[in-house]
């Protein structure tokens, strides 16, 4: 039996903040509807202090703001770019395109088509993300998205320069300060300066969350990507010391951000809670990362391997960081994750920015239907289908006809019958003609 050292705030609690972000943006997105531009600008100023004449930066501003950037930082961004960009190429290459003849002259075929226009989320506020516009943006362009729409907000009403600098070497053919919930919205609905796009993908707050979620069938989404979660697996080999370091380094994303440890050992959980208020206090990030720990962090002592995995899957959690002596069991073992990093020398945050997999994870449970943000993402996989054979058109009339007719859709019945007809001569006795 599971003993649970640390509790998280009941899920009551969680509950009630969630009702009152649907709220707060389902008024904004109704406001964008009827509003427009008018809106967005309005909305832009309320929660970012954020209003110039136009919220797009022009070629020329791009320009000037990347090359105020760090010739280091462009670097570093340029080879963490090329491992997703990598990555991304692989999964396109694993999807196949085909076509088959089932009967003769029947061909039947499967192509992948991208989105003509993507949004991408790059959250800020308070930190610059430069690695979303990597998994965002890189990615729908390695799926061949030929418009891809980046939005960012301002930091403190500052630009972040080194993020519009990975959006534009990215490949981001607009590139907006604008962020929070009328970013996507506008970015969803359209306005009379923006136009509006297929589908939103990236990353985001609860309010953004939430405004992807009551979108979603107007726009596609990629999936709904909240509070960043992690899970940490530990046997009686693992060191608390990293435990806590790892906990806490997705803590600090935010205060409503879980952490949470299950381990087969009662000192390594316990030493792991010692740690992390040991590290806490120092901590530049203590203010998301205290509350995250103190409301939602977790600490549950398992009796074996065996109970610990069988737990875990029943998180679902967007990051599980395996730190036992055989981690890549998890492979076997488990099947409700967003990503795993198997392993001490594996760490989240090296998913996070710079490995090359996608960062763009499921949260909130949704790692029991869905993984991640992936190149096939932004394709649709769609069918083709043609009969030139004369013998085979026939067959499949008359079967279509018979198929209809037990379901009373007697239009469609006729539609083969006709196509019998033509190729073999039958008769059509529905046609008084």
């Amino acid at each position: 039996m599971a003993e649970i050292l640390k509790h998280a705030v009941p899920k009551a609690e969680v509950a009630a903040s969630l009702d009152q972000v649907r709220e707060t943006v389902a008024g904004v997105i109704a406001d964008i509807r009827e509003r427009g531009d008018d809106a967005v600008r309005a909305y832009s100023e309320k929660f970012d202090k954020w209003s110039p004449d136009s919220f797009r930066l022009s070629a020329e501003d791009v320009e000037k703001i990347v090359a105020s950037v760090p010739q280091q930082v462009i670097d570093d961004i340029t080879f963490v770019q090329e491992q997703v960009r990598n990555f991304a190429r692989r999964q396109l290459a694993s999807m196949g395109e085909f076509e088959v003849e089932t009967l003769p002259g029947v061909r039947l075929g499967q192509k992948h088509i991208p989105v003509q226009a993507a949004g991408a989320y790059i959250p800020g506020g308070r930190y610059p993300l430069t690695a979303s516009a990597h998994m965002t943006i890189v990615t729908a362009k390695v799926a061949g998205v030929p418009r891809v729409v980046a939005c960012t907000p301002p930091i403190r009403g500052e630009i972040p320069a080194a993020t519009v600098a990975a959006m534009h070497l990215a490949g981001a053919d607009e590139i907006w300060l604008l962020g929070g919930v009328q970013a996507v919205a506008a970015m969803a609905v359209g306005t009379d300066t923006m136009e509006p796009v297929n589908l939103i993908a990236g990353p985001g707050n609860a309010y953004v969350a939430e405004a992807k979620r009551q979108l979603f069938g107007e726009i596609g989404i990629d999936l709904f990507a909240g509070p960043t979660e992690i899970l940490v697996l530990a046997d009686e080999q693992a060191d608390p010391f990293v435990c806590a370091v790892d906990l806490l380094s997705q803590a600090e994303h935010g205060p409503d951000s879980p952490a949470v440890l299950i381990t087969t050992s009662r000192e390594v959980a316990e030493r792991t809670i010692a740690e992390v208020e040991r590290i806490l206090p120092s901590m530049p990030t203590r203010d998301y990362a205290e509350p995250a720990w103190r409301d939602h962090g977790q600490v549950h002592v398992v009796d074996s391997i065996d109970e610990l995995y069988e737990l875990a899957d029943t998180f679902a959690f967007e990051h599980v960081e395996v730190l036992t002596a055989e981690p890549r069991l998890a492979l076997e073992r488990m099947t409700q994750y967003g990503a795993l990093f198997l392993g001490e020398g594996t760490c989240v945050s090296f998913g996070d920015k710079v490995i090359g997999t996608n960062h763009v994870l499921p949260t909130r449970g949704a790692a029991r239907y869905t993984g991640g943000l992936w190149v096939g993402k932004y394709l649709k996989t769609v069918t083709y289908q043609e009969v030139t054979d004369t013998g085979s058109q026939a067959l499949l009339g008359r079967l279509c006809g018979r198929a209809s007719r037990i379901e009373l859709f007697e239009g469609h019945a006729r539609s083969g019958d006709v196509r019998a007809a033509k190729a073999a001569g039958d008769e059509l006795p529905w046609n008084k003609a």
